[in-house]
């Protein structure tokens, strides 16, 4: 167990030199790839699954419009990958046992998700609480947010109350126990 720690951790270790060289959504794709989630781009329906099978063409031209973090490895070192996606409106964090109140928190302090993030769905993550639920406070232009299946909630009604007086244009779906 400890040694799939320590691999995970490599996985998501930041090379901000190939995002330099190869721009933020090429280098974004390759990381969560690699932590096995998946990725769609902007005007394609296919989700892309295989680091093999990375589109190639002119460097910009494939922009991350969405994230299937479903059973990855991605974990709060990686997460500088995310300052660059400038498209990005649905991210799906499920069964992620590395995501934790920091990662929420960063994620919610993502300028440029502040500005495109529409959607977001937490489920059956361990490890997030209602501190990081209420975190998510500053991505205001979240229009949807689903929760489910997360036993860190202890304040449900709180933490919903906080965050709909924060976002007052957000859809919240709670399907916690």
């Amino acid at each position: 167990r400890h040694f799939w720690g320590w691999l995970n951790a490599v996985f998501n270790k930041v090379d901000y030199e190939r995002i330099e060289a190869v721009g933020p959504d090429r280098a974004a794709s390759e990381w969560l790839l690699r932590c096995g989630a998946l990725v769609r781009y902007q005007g394609y329906q296919k989700w892309q699954q295989d680091y093999n099978g990375l589109p190639t063409g002119p460097l910009g031209k494939y922009k991350i419009e969405a994230i299937n973090a479903t059973e990855s490895c991605i974990m709060y070192r990686g997460f500088d990958y995310l300052d660059g996606l400038e498209h990005v409106t649905e991210i799906t964090l499920q069964k992620c046992i590395y995501i934790q109140d920091e990662c929420l928190q960063r994620l919610s302090e993502t300028k440029n998700l502040q500005k495109s993030l529409l959607q977001l769905k937490i489920i059956s993550c361990g490890n997030v609480t209602d501190k990081g639920i209420i975190a998510l406070h500053k991505l205001t232009n979240l229009e949807y947010l689903y929760l489910s299946d997360l036993p860190g909630i202890r304040e449900k009604k709180t933490t919903a109350h906080i965050l709909q007086q924060a976002l007052p244009n957000l859809e919240l779906e709670l399907d916690l126990e």
